[in-house]
């Protein structure tokens, strides 16, 4: 079958599953919406949590960061797999006994303030929006990439998708969505993966595949692209640090207390009954992410060489431009991948030197989704990691568009401007949020600002730099006072901002860029998205010197403190 129809047919199939499960998880409480009425299993809330978390950045861009960034990638594995250990030990079980609905509520009843809880919901709200700009592209790419519509048709339809079940089930309803999202994205992701590593190693299983020998061969896999990428004058694959040592360790602090702090993974712990149930849907979300994380690194490694051998089919002569195969025309037509024949040899030279490489544009996000057509798999792999894609963009962007519609619904309407409206005007006040949300998401999909649109990293900066200090403090130290956790909340996120939007021109890049030294002005050498971990610090710091020299808190938020922490 021709692989358009195939697409159609496949991401189709999907999208009715989604929609009827939303229909019959529709929500028609403010419990049922925020939390899904706090009933969900936590091996359901496991699977959810990680179709809630593995975005389009874990399905497309992971692979291809790792891809061109080789060891100096590892930061998003440790960092992104290693935030659900502390967000499991040190924040999970605690707010879910705390027993509310959304993280600023927690945060303006510890903090004894409803401007707390306001700079909560800003935060929230930076954060949220910035995370889900990545998602909408996401969308986009892969419509009109696969379905071959125009990426704007892509992103609406997308919209349309995500309105109806999120605004019909919230909670609920995205909860089930999440789960059925889940099976379809790591199916897409493995089954690639699997073909992939028969063809180059022998092995079946990827993760074992890449540190094996080629088939029909005695070298290894690893040491077959470092000697490619070394030849081409790039760095090592498998030694390359990100940048510096220094910078490597912030990122990955950065990733992995930002993910600790992010609103929409951190609400999923409400949905389940207890806090024992809390503390087990981290373990099991942490299995579920766990099968499409120790995956990646095989599809980069292998995507990477199967995309050298490409350029380069023997060693020394570069692939004819007439002779380019059909998948790079392909992505040519998305303006992903494009060349300029700069000494007009009729050949596309790959390089790791600027004056030479005639790869004018290579997206590191074409690397998951142009896998399987690079290695000729069949119409049928292809059409799977289209639905793929969109379920793992989809699912992240319900679950932000959610936390963004209750923090304006619960957190502002409710809490702080309307508190008297009944429970009916609240949850009709929480879906228009929510459509609200989506035409905004939507419109920044479509004209994302220049500081967002490269990476999603920068959002785990802004939760690391603002939220996540605020959580642990509230819960591990009852002297923290209000004056201290807003001046600690403003001054992170201020601090991490204004280091962007100085660097906003070089937000994110490959190694290659800085073969020589790195800015000068960038603060001991740590790059914009890693920044966090300094935002953290700064949010620490003043928060607790604030508070050293304020009024205690009262008793009664003493006592919450004490009491969240009881067994």
């Amino acid at each position: 079958m021709e692989l358009q129809t195939l697409t159609y047919i496949v991401v189709g199939l999907t999208f009715a599953l989604y929609l009827g499960i939303a229909f019959w998880a529709r929500a028609g409480t403010t419990s049922e919406f925020y939390v899904a009425d706090k009933g969900i299993h936590p091996v359901q809330n496991g699977m959810a949590t990680a179709a809630d978390w593995m975005s389009a950045a874990s399905f497309i861009s992971m692979a291809g960061l790792i891809a061109f960034m080789g060891y100096g990638g590892s930061v998003f594995l440790m960092g992104w797999t290693g935030g659900y250990v502390i967000l499991a030990l040190l924040i999970a079980p605690y707010l879910r006994k705390y027993g509310k609905f959304t993280v600023p509520e927690f945060i303006g009843d510890r903090y004894y303030s409803k401007t707390a809880r306001a700079v909560a919901v800003l935060c929230l709200i930076i954060c949220s929006v910035t995370y889900v700009i990545g998602q909408m592209k996401g969308v986009g790419v892969a419509f009109s990439r696969f379905l071959e519509v125009d990426y704007d048709i892509g992103l609406y339809v997308g919209m349309v998708i995500v309105f109806f079940y999120a605004v019909l089930g919230g909670m609920k309803g995205i909860t089930y969505t999440q789960i059925a999202q889940y099976c379809v994205l790591i199916t897409a992701y493995t089954i690639p993966a699997i073909f992939i590593s028969l063809q180059l190693t022998g092995n079946p299983l990827p993760q074992l595949g890449l540190g094996s020998t080629l088939a029909g061969s005695d070298t290894y896999l690893l040491d077959r692209l470092d000697e490619i990428v070394t030849d081409l004058g790039f760095r090592e694959y498998t030694t390359d640090v990100r940048l510096s040592g220094l910078n490597m360790v912030a990122f990955t602090l950065s990733l992995m207390i930002g993910t600790a702090g992010l609103p929409h993974v951190i609400i999923r712990f409400f949905t389940v009954p207890n806090v024992k149930d809390a503390r087990s849907s981290a373990g099991w979300a942490l299995v579920f992410i766990a099968i499409l994380y120790t995956t990646a690194p095989a599809v980069a490694g292998m995507a990477r060489l199967n995309l050298m051998t490409t350029m380069e089919p023997r060693p020394g002569e570069y692939l004819a431009i007439d002779e380019r195969p059909q998948w790079f025309r392909n992505w040519e037509k998305t303006g992903l991948l494009a060349f300029e024949d700069k000494n007009g040899d009729g050949r596309i030279q790959y390089a790791a030197d600027a004056a030479t490489n005639e790869l004018s544009t290579v997206d590191q996000d074409i690397i998951v989704l142009a896998n399987p057509e690079i290695a000729g798999l069949p119409n049928w792999v292809i059409a799977l990691i289209a639905a793929g894609g969109l379920a793992a963009a989809l699912s992240t962007a319900a679950g932000l568009l959610l936390a963004i519609a209750s923090a304006i619904s619960h957190d502002l309407l409710k809490g702080m401007l309307m508190p008297t409206i009944t429970e009916r005007q609240e949850l009709l006040a929480s879906r228009m949020a929510m459509a609200l949300a989506i035409l905004g998401a939507g419109f920044l999909g479509l004209n994302p600002p220049g500081f967002a649109a490269g990476t999603v990293a920068l959002a785990f900066g802004l939760a690391a730099s603002s939220i996540f200090p605020a959580l642990l403090l509230g819960i591990f130290s009852a002297r923290v006072t209000r004056e201290g956790a807003v001046a600690g909340m403003l001054c992170g996120i201020g601090v991490t901002l204004f280091y962007v939007f100085q660097h906003k021109g070089i937000m994110f890049v490959p190694d290659t860029a800085f073969l020589g030294e790195l800015p000068a002005n960038w603060f001991l050498g740590i790059e914009p998205n890693a920044f966090g971990a300094v935002g953290a610090v700064v949010n620490f710091a003043v928060a607790l010197s604030v508070s050293r020299i304020t009024a205690a808190p009262p008793a009664s938020v003493r006592e919450l403190v004490h009491n969240i922490r009881l067994p």
